[in-house]
């Protein structure tokens, strides 16, 4: 039997660019029952630590598994563990390029260990840190 992940190495790198906007927040907002104030430009609670509203969490992370799913290894795949920290905030016209590294392979598991480093159009770190994946098939 052929392994799954026979095919990647460690080293391997993909990427992928995001521009978040105000109806990606809109659409997670409703699908997650997440209607915080410091998504909307009409409260000010966010003033205190942030220019702008900032754009969820799990919306940033979205991009993370859309490179999983459609580039490394862009194979049918479960998360199994994630590390994540958020360093500076993603707002509304943000464009954020994830990159990912596989750093581990546990081949007979079919597991893969990935780096995770996001940076907006500045060059600024906004989320670091890694996953690991179950990679099922093809």
């Amino acid at each position: 039997m052929t392994s799954l992940v026979a095919d990647l190495f460690i080293g391997q790198i993909a990427r992928l660019q995001r521009t978040f906007t105000d109806e990606d927040v809109r659409v997670c907002k409703a699908l997650t029952n997440d209607y915080s104030p410091v998504y909307n430009s009409d409260q000010d609670v966010w003033k205190t630590y942030y220019n702008q509203p900032i754009v969820p969490g799990l919306l940033a992370e979205g991009l993370i598994t859309q490179v999983v799913s459609e580039k490394l290894p862009g194979k049918a795949c479960v998360l199994l563990q994630k590390e994540l920290v958020f360093y500076r905030p993603v707002h509304v016209g943000d464009v954020i390029t994830a990159e990912l590294e596989i750093i581990d392979i546990h081949e007979e598991r079919s597991w893969i260990t990935q780096k995770v480093t996001c940076l907006n159009d500045q060059g600024n770190e906004v989320i670091k840190g890694q996953i690991v994946i179950l990679v099922l098939g093809n």
